[in-house]
């Protein structure tokens, strides 16, 4: 470093001790702010798409190769460290705060999510690389010190803003304000920090015009976040509709979902989706639940487990049988239950399964419930969420099914829904040769629900492949019988399992297995 580089600047407005610390002051808040850019990225990708491993690997990877670029860029711009260091800020307040609706828009509108993902991750990486560069010739400015202290000072306030950050993030701004304004706000914060810096504590070393203009774009930049802020409500609800065909009824972030429900204009199909999955539509869910719940009761069924199942349909084929006792419903998510035993739509089509006294509601993963509770069940229906992220991954696995075994009384049965045959078909099989190494014996069957396409399940025992049989005791059913069953066992020659393995809590292979299915649904 030159000595011109390092040179004291006597003209400051406060004591170089003071004018040091409000640096490192902006450090931290700075850090903080990008770190809280970072996450965002994860957590919108983990949303939409729902692969959180993907989405992280993505951002991390991308921003820390920009950053590393960003510091080589910084030497360009050495010369005017102050005017550097406030453009800088003021991008990345820009870039950083309008992140999350910039994505959500491309993936809306324009489908290019993961362009727009990569973009914005290096643009962000990119600034905040430059930052630390000039940063440490500004405290230099101040007082001139070893260069080994000034870097120990930086970073320390640099990786404390970033615990700051990291711990905000889920539980200050998530809670309070939402992500994408609690993006906007975090952008307005690092443009305030960072350039009001700039402007008070180095406005000798800029010329009138330079110092006019950086207010100015200030200014403008807060304007335009606050803008943003004042729509985001607005345009997430046009963004939302845009990836939906029918008009959208119902909408709320839950703690951990994306809860839509919409309704054709005659009001024929309401469907529900979570994080963009569609759960069921009024067209033809009896299919999929009658399927899903008559055949596991074709024998002891007074103690009944349903794992997920949060919209309360299968309860209604459950609580068809006069002679069950108990259910236990195990579901993440109280929102999922609240909108199930609320929404008139929806209770209608549960027939009010939540209001039934025979049934206890517990809100917990299904993995930890079973690992915590020694109850034992005559039937087990697992209507879980595909295991395609590492939060579902459990739930598809040697362990979990192991659990699920024990779970059983002496003539238990559990019935699993394993995804589509035709369109993830290594998916389905898999849960199969699963569900086999953890010492079930499995039945698989498939039917037509129009709405998803061909769809699979498992109904098992630990004694031995049960046949499937519609209940002697079952109400009236509008899809399954006999004949069905029988033909639901025949699986077309491009479909059968041929090599799939077992997937475990180390090696999660549905999550492979999901990843490039569903061609050409």
């Amino acid at each position: 470093m030159t000595e011109k580089t390092v040179r004291p600047r006597s003209r400051l407005p406060v004591s170089a001790r003071a004018a040091r610390f409000f640096v490192l002051l902006a450090v931290f808040v700075c850090a903080a702010c990008g770190l809280v850019y970072e996450l965002a990225l994860v957590a919108i990708g983990s949303y939409l798409l729902g692969n959180t491993i993907t989405q992280a690997s993505v951002v991390l990877s991308v921003m820390v190769f920009a950053m590393g670029a960003g510091s080589l860029m910084s030497k360009r711009f050495q010369a005017r460290p102050a005017m550097a260091f406030a453009v800088i800020e003021g991008l990345l307040s820009l870039v950083g705060g309008l992140s999350v609706l910039l994505l959500y828009g491309a993936f809306a509108w324009f489908s290019a999510y993961q362009p727009a993902l990569v973009l914005l991750a290096f643009l962000i990486g990119m600034l905040i690389g430059m930052e630390i560069p000039l940063l440490m010739t500004l405290i230099q400015r101040i007082r001139r010190q070893d260069a080994s202290d000034a870097v120990a000072d930086l970073f320390a306030a640099d990786y404390v803003g970033g615990l700051i950050g990291g711990l905000a993030f889920p539980f200050l701004l998530l809670p309070l304000l939402g992500l994408p304004k609690g993006a906007l706000v975090v952008g307005a914060l690092n443009a305030v920090v960072g350039v009001a810096v700039v402007l008070w504590l180095f406005r000798s070393e800029l010329g009138r015009r330079a110092y006019t203009g950086l207010g100015a774009g200030l200014a403008l930049i807060i304007a335009l976040l606050s803008l943003a802020f004042v729509y985001a409500d607005q345009f997430e609800v046009d963004a939302r509709q845009a990836l939906y065909r029918d008009p959208i009824a119902h909408a709320e972030r839950s703690e951990y979902q994306d809860i839509v429900l919409t309704r054709s204009l005659d009001g024929e199909d309401v469907r529900l989706f979570l994080n963009g999955s569609l759960q069921f539509s009024t067209l033809d869910e009896y299919r999929y639940h009658e399927s899903l719940v008559h055949p596991a009761m074709a024998g002891p069924h007074e103690d009944v487990l349903v794992l997920g199942g949060g919209d309360g349909l299968a309860l209604r084929e459950i609580f068809a049988y006069d002679d069950v006792d108990s259910v236990t419903l195990v579901d993440l998510d109280p929102a999922v239950i609240e909108l199930a035993s609320t929404h008139p739509v929806i209770t209608d089509l549960n027939e009010h399964s939540f209001e039934d006294p025979r049934l206890e509601v517990v809100n917990a993963d299904a993995f930890q419930w079973l690992r915590e509770n020694h109850e034992r069940f005559d039937v087990v229906v697992a209507d879980l969420p595909d295991g395609t992220d590492v939060g579902t991954a459990k739930l598809y696995t040697v362990e979990f099914y192991s659990l699920l075994r024990h779970a059983l009384s002496d003539r238990g049965r559990v019935v699993v829904q394993a995804g589509s045959p035709f369109f993830a078909p290594d998916a389905y099989w898999g849960v199969g040769r699963t569900m086999k190494d953890a010492g079930l014996a499995a039945t698989p069957y498939n039917v037509d629900v129009p709405s998803f396409g061909n769809w699979g399940f498992y109904l098992a025992t630990a004694d031995g492949a049960p046949e499937l049989n519609v209940p002697d005791d079952a109400p009236p059913l509008r899809f399954l019988d006999e004949p069905l069953l029988a033909a639901a066992q025949v699986f077309p020659k491009d479909r059968r399992g041929d090599g799939s393995e077992e997937s475990t809590l180390m090696h999660p292979r549905v999550i492979q297995y999901h990843q490039g299915a569903w061609r050409g649904y």
